[in-house]
């Protein structure tokens, strides 16, 4: 098996993230190869409860429902995969190319470590089940204003991103119904990916 990369689209609620733990756990079960796994929301966590002037900035941005200028989305991606990748690991990438004028960044740096056909695996949902996905979880940021917000900014940002990927052959596109059982969804992305 050679070096496999997935990188997971799907508004907040879909599941990206429960489904790329999922994804892991079948890579490690059928192959020795170390997982990559970037999952820019959780790393934006861990940056803003750091001390610096720029986590704190961020984190007052973030508080008042602002939005972080790309700059930072791309380097934190970019700075875990310059200090992780050895170019014989699989990568699972979540929450990276959110906007359209990043999406050629994350290109470039596919092709850079010349990641053969990455996967875009696409959970496709609709605007109801993502929201009640979300109110859902618990979440104290998962307020019915808030979770409406993300789900808008999914579509006007999110998919013109995703529509770069899915226009261009290097990559290989793949659509899952998510509005399944966790199981089934990773059921049909473990049949879709022939894995």
């Amino acid at each position: 098996m050679n070096p496999q990369t997935y990188i997971f689209f799907g508004p907040s609620g879909a599941g990206k993230g429960t489904q790329a733990k999922l994804l892991i756990d079948k890579l490690k079960e059928k192959d020795s190869r170390e997982v990559l796994y970037i999952e820019t929301g959780q790393k934006f966590r861990e940056f803003s409860t750091e001390a610096s002037f720029t986590a704190k900035r961020a984190k007052e941005v973030m508080s008042s429902g602002g939005l972080l200028p790309e700059f930072l989305p791309i380097w934190i991606w970019t700075e875990s995969l310059i200090k992780h990748v050895s170019g014989d690991e699989h990568m699972i990438l979540d929450g990276l190319s959110r906007r359209v004028h990043e999406a050629p960044i994350l290109d470039s740096a596919m092709k850079f470590y010349k990641r053969e056909s990455p996967i875009i695996l696409a959970l496709d949902v609709t605007r109801e089940w993502a929201k009640d996905k979300m109110m859902g979880r618990g979440r104290m940021d998962d307020n019915e204003n808030e979770v409406e917000k993300r789900i808008a900014w999914y579509y006007e940002n999110v998919l013109p991103a995703m529509e770069f990927f899915k226009n261009d052959p290097y990559y290989r596109f793949i659509s899952i119904n998510g509005e399944q059982t966790i199981e089934d969804v990773h059921k049909e992305i473990l049949e879709k990916i022939g894995l």
